[in-house]
């Protein structure tokens, strides 16, 4: 479940509301252990959802780097790589 939250910081374009909303979502799965929670938990799970979200809004609003931003093709690019190379081509 986890490998789907990838980094969102210091990328050129910025990581979007949607982004930081599925890592949060991700996230919170992963810690509760519910892919859909039940009826009896789907508040506290969605509240879960919305302060997770709203503290890695917080989280990127306020880091700082000297470091140029990456570009998401590029990166993409570099991860295709390095899927072909670890599981061949189909």
């Amino acid at each position: 479940m986890c490998r789907n939250i990838r980094t969102l910081y210091n990328f050129e374009p910025p990581a979007t509301d949607d982004e930081i909303q599925a890592a949060s979502l991700q996230f919170v799965r992963k810690v509760s252990g519910f892919t859909k929670p039940s009826q009896a938990n789907q508040d506290a799970f969605d509240r879960a959802v919305a302060d997770v979200t709203s503290i890695v809004e917080h989280l990127l609003g306020g880091l700082v780097t000297a470091a140029p931003s990456k570009d998401r093709e590029v990166e993409a690019a570099k991860a295709r790589e390095r899927a072909r190379k670890r599981f061949g081509t189909a």
